[in-house]
């Protein structure tokens, strides 16, 4: 069966909202990854056949076909081409598919995956034009399931309620997610798949950002009680939810032939890929049944994966996956997860994959599994196998 390889995985640290990565355009921060994957793996630029590039907010900055600004802003040829998908917060997973499938198939031998969301500059909802009147879900749509819209908050709090999770317990696991976060970024964990980016300061000195903005490093189990709720009655707060996040990530995928003729050395082996779709109106539901459906494609057990990278939208959503899936909880968001790391939308997709690749790697561990709830009721499912 053919392969899919990654040969270099990198993301940026994250920016939190009008903080440190405020000044950079979402293509320049796109770009960077970009030349950081080519210097990573030493292959020649015009090697690249394609760049898939997740993104959500495609307005403003991030209008006109990101994918391709960010392929020149940096130092690619202008004959790599590119292209901008949309699966909301799985953007720059689903890219990481399609990638896989290009080389598996043989049809490309070289492509990026990746992502960028400035969530400063482009913010949520941007793309909707409120004033307009305008909404994304007709009339029939919106009669078939009985609702006026769809909201993944409403979700959340409806897995909340579902599984039991009280307050205590949402804000235990948002403590956590900042405590394990911390201790990573002072172990260094974090080193070696940051991107460093230049950054002009508040006194006008030249300096390089390589931490994530958003840690918390003197968060308490106070300190996050503290924090008022999202709606009156939720169980939700701003400490339990993920960070609006400024970033962007990506991974280099090749085939077998493209590792010969390229000399590169696989970082990891992508082993399985799974993408299915549910209720969209608890929507952020739907990564534990792909889970499932993932593992019984792969013929493996959750016992047989080493770390899980599930994406921290909310805290619900890992809580209640662990639950029904029946993981093992120190397996899960080992160096912290989006509640403290930030959540760059179309980018977090493969700034995941980087963070699990390169602790599986730092472990000495074998198999790792990520997934996203994403919004529509849909989630991605990847396993990797570290080399």
């Amino acid at each position: 069966m053919a392969e899919a390889y990654i040969v270099a995985a990198t993301r940026t640290a994250g920016g939190r909202r009008n903080g440190r990565l405020s000044g950079w355009h979402p293509a320049d921060l796109g770009g960077a990854i970009l030349d950081s994957l080519i210097a990573r793996s030493g292959i020649d630029p015009a090697a690249v056949e394609d760049v898939i590039m997740g993104c959500v907010t495609q307005a403003g900055e991030q209008s006109g076909q990101i994918g391709r600004s960010a392929v020149l802003a940096s130092s690619l040829p202008v004959s790599v081409p590119a292209v901008t998908i949309d699966r909301q917060c799985g953007s720059s997973q689903q890219a990481i598919h399609f990638a896989a499938q290009a080389v598996m198939s043989g049809a490309q031998d070289v492509v990026i995956a990746s992502g960028t969301e400035s969530m400063t500059r482009a913010p949520m909802g941007l793309s909707r034009v409120p004033d307009s009147g305008y909404r994304p879900w007709s009339e029939k749509l919106l009669a078939r399931f009985g609702v006026k819209g769809f909201s993944q908050f409403q979700g959340a709090e409806m897995i909340a309620a579902k599984y039991g999770f009280k307050r205590d317990v949402l804000d235990a696991y948002g403590l956590e997610s900042q405590r394990r976060a911390a201790a990573a970024t002072r172990a260094d964990a974090f080193r070696d798949e940051i991107t460093p980016l230049e950054i002009v300061t508040a006194d006008g000195s030249h300096e390089l950002h390589t931490v994530d903005e958003g840690i918390r490093f003197d968060a308490t189990a106070e300190s996050i009680a503290s924090v008022k709720l999202l709606a009156e009655n939720g169980t939700l707060t701003a400490a339990t939810s993920s960070q609006i996040c400024d970033g962007a990530s990506g991974v280099l995928i090749v085939n077998e032939r493209g590792l010969k003729t390229h000399g590169l050395t696989p970082l990891a082996r992508v082993h399985s890929m799974t993408v299915t779709a549910g209720d969209p109106v608890i929507m952020l539901e739907e990564p534990i049944p792909a889970t499932q459906r993932a593992l019984q494609r792969a013929g493996m057990k959750i016992e047989d994966i080493d770390l899980y990278e599930v994406n921290e939208a909310f805290a619900p959503i890992p809580l209640a996956w662990l639950q029904a899936i029946g993981a093992d909880p120190a397996k899960l968001n080992v160096n912290g997860g989006a509640i403290a790391l930030g959540h760059p939308l179309g980018a977090s997709g493969t700034k995941l994959m980087t963070t699990l690749i390169h602790a599986l790697r730092a472990g000495g561990k074998r198999y790792g599994l990520q997934t996203m709830c994403e919004g529509g009721g849909v989630a991605n499912v990847t396993i990797v196998e570290a080399l």
